[in-house]
């Protein structure tokens, strides 16, 4: 069983349909640990930051980023 995502798995985790961002982060390789610690630093990056958790870094930190620009385009809830 590997942990690469699937198409369907990142519009469903992200409820995005827009392809260039599920393209985008298929195409990086990004793992379900990955996107999910992407979403919790998202979420709430105060509580990461009290839990003594590392700054984003490497694909984890691009997913923010990616998310995040894309979330200023479409609201959305994430269902992880």
């Amino acid at each position: 069983m590997t942990d690469r995502l699937t198409r369907d798995e990142v519009m469903a985790l992200t409820g995005r349909s827009d392809d260039r961002v599920v393209t985008d982060i298929l195409t990086m390789g990004a793992s379900r640990a990955e996107l999910a610690e992407a979403w919790a630093w998202l979420d709430n990056d105060e509580a990461m930051l009290n839990a003594g958790r590392p700054i984003p870094a490497g694909r984890v930190a691009r997913l923010v980023e990616m998310l995040q620009t894309d979330d200023e385009d479409m609201p959305v809830v994430p269902r992880l």
